[in-house]
């Protein structure tokens, strides 16, 4: 899920092209060998060529490792193509045929790629919305997870304390009487989305331009809204590690302007016709996936400095889903 702009910008304008056009490979083999647990060897399923793919984020790898190794120990035979740079990439890539399954987020299908303005603010909607549209473009969405890795805000502990902020309205309430205090750190493109800082301004009703802001990388948000100093609030990513890491609290979106970014498998359609068995398998790996599971597995990764391909396989192993395989 970062989302990258607002409209589907095709880096490969030939959807036939060979892999390499878009500057990928045709995939390598599971870093990590599993076993089955309670995903069993599926006859229609075994052997069966799939491949994986995700974007270039901690998240997204972990995401595709997990699909990796809940094909693999139904008897697919997976080629790993996770770590595709970019949003647009990945979804070429789906589109072209050259990725067969993904987790994907719902509002980045929705306003992303199908170039939608509004978001619709209830999951479940939201969800049956970009499922039924993108039919059209081949793919098909299900299982989606109850993780929501959208936008907020956060702040540190002192600020918390200091300013009596706990939501959005509260900040808005701060913007209007103390300014300087409400200092924000924020990257480019949410400083200008509709479904970012403007909209957010407009939905809350405070003054934009009364707020202190600073552009920042991703990484380097983080950290600064941590220290407190340079960013006394920081725009962040709801399901990040580093907010846990950090101690950060983030600000409850009470008037539930941040759209839905649930994480929801996404299959190419002719692959989903011919193995129905993905949609059953991903079905109660999806139901796992809440913001504090994914949240410690990108902790873990990002903070604790793990190998996604490692977090994702214990953790299916925690789960039963899988067992460990000779590597």
């Amino acid at each position: 899920m970062r989302r990258s702009t607002r409209q589907f910008v095709a880096l490969c304008a030939i959807t036939t092209i060979a892999l390499t056009g878009c500057g990928l490979q045709s995939g390598s083999a599971v870093p990590l060998s599993v076993e089955p647990g309670s995903i069993e060897v599926m006859p229609g399923l075994e052997g069966a060529e799939l491949t994986v793919g995700s974007k270039d984020f901690t998240e997204q790898i972990v995401l595709g490792y997990i699909l990796e190794f809940a094909l693999s120990a139904a008897g697919a035979d997976v080629r790993d193509l996770t770590n595709i740079s970019g949003s647009n990439s990945t979804r070429q890539a789906m589109v072209a045929g050259q990725v067969d399954v993904t987790y994907e987020y719902t509002g980045t299908g929705w306003i992303n790629y199908l170039g939608n303005e509004s978001p619709i603010t209830d999951a479940t909607e939201q969800f049956e919305a970009v499922r039924d549209a993108d039919v059209a473009n081949g793919l098909t969405w299900v299982n989606p997870a109850p993780m929501d890795n959208t936008y907020a805000l956060a702040m540190n502990q002192t600020t918390a304390e200091q300013t009596g902020v706990r939501t959005l309205s509260d900040y808005a309430a701060l913007v209007a009487r103390d300014p300087a205090a409400s200092a924000l750190c924020v990257e480019t493109e949410f400083n200008s989305r509709q479904d970012g800082f403007p909209g957010l301004a407009a939905t809350y009703g405070f003054d934009p331009n009364a707020v202190p802001r600073q552009i920042l990388q991703t990484g380097i948000i983080y950290q600064a809204t941590a220290e407190g100093s340079q960013c006394k609030f920081g725009e962040v990513f709801t399901t990040d590690g580093r907010i846990k890491g950090l101690n950060l609290v983030v600000l409850e979106d009470d008037k539930s302007f941040f759209p839905r970014y649930n994480a929801t498998v996404v299959i190419r359609s002719s692959i989903a016709e011919q193995y129905p068995q993905i949609a059953e398998i991903t079905a109660p790996i999806s139901a796992e996936l809440t913001n504090a599971e994914i949240t410690e597995l990108n902790k873990q990764v990002d903070v604790d400095g793990r190998e996604p391909a490692d977090v994702a396989r214990d953790w299916m192993v925690d789960k039963g889903f899988v067992t460990v395989g000779a590597d």
